[in-house]
């Protein structure tokens, strides 16, 4: 007769005891997961109905109803949250008038408003989202940033980021005093004139940089030494040289020579 033994596990139970815990943390998880996912589904449709209503009653004169665009205006499938951010958050949408370009000016909606528009317009075709605050607390590169900047940005901006004429009554903004998310989601989404950097061509961190440059700019405008003329850059300051240093030479060499003997 073979004796029991008592007080020893099966083999396998250590591994079913294994299994069980995995089975049941992931079910819980992804029960977590779902009911998240769910909510946050739930929460970006009723703001992209909502943004629904506010289109259609401030921009579908000019984008159509669908935001499939008229001749007023472009379509707006694809250009993504980031442009809907920046578009209404500067005021440059609503236009005020037809132009070369819009102009900035106080927004006419709230964020949240701007919000449920963008996620209106999201939810029609994927594009550029709104930046993570990551890229906008100025930590970057600022010696990175002034050289990309230099190259990229300031044949039209200026060197100093003050903004300059172009053509046919078109400008390039200042950049200074805006807000970084504003820059940033001018560089992903080219508004206006400006073309469209995306991160093939300057990777996240590489616009991280040139907002850390204009903000360091900004910061430490006034301590750099001599006068700034408005920080117009050197061919502005060269001019006002020539004008009136060369103009100043030119009075006093005629006052002289009109003496009298």
């Amino acid at each position: 007769m073979s004796r029991r033994s008592t007080g020893r596990r099966h083999p396998l139970a250590t591994v079913a005891l294994i299994l069980i815990g995995l089975m049941s943390t992931g079910g819980a998880y992804a029960l977590l997961s779902t009911t998240a996912s769910a909510e946050s589904s739930t929460e970006n449709s009723q703001a992209a109905a909502e943004g629904q209503k506010i289109f259609a009653a401030n921009c579908a004169t000019c984008h159509g109803m669908n935001a499939a665009g008229t001749e007023a205006g472009p379509s707006l499938y694809g250009v993504g949250a980031a442009s809907v951010d920046f578009q209404m958050g500067t005021g440059r949408m609503p236009l005020a008038y037809q132009g070369p370009q819009g102009a900035e000016k106080p927004p006419q909606f709230t964020q949240e408003q701007i919000d449920a528009v963008a996620a209106y317009i999201s939810s029609l075709a994927p594009g550029p989202a709104v930046p993570a605050e990551k890229w906008l607390d100025g930590s970057g590169d600022v010696a990175s940033g002034l050289e990309l900047f230099r190259i990229n940005c300031a044949m039209c901006h200026n060197i100093a980021g003050a903004g300059g004429a172009l053509t046919e009554g078109k400008y390039a903004p200042s950049l200074q005093g805006v807000e970084a998310k504003y820059i940033y989601e001018a560089m992903v989404t080219g508004p206006q004139n400006m073309p469209v950097f995306s991160d093939l061509n300057l990777t996240p961190q590489d616009k991280a940089d040139i907002i850390s440059y204009l903000k360091f700019q900004e910061t430490h405008a006034n301590g750099v030494a001599g006068v700034d003329l408005g920080g117009l850059g050197p061919v502005a300051e060269g001019l006002f040289i020539w004008i009136f240093g060369l103009g100043a030479i030119i009075g006093v060499t005629i006052w002289i020579t009109a003496r009298p003997n």
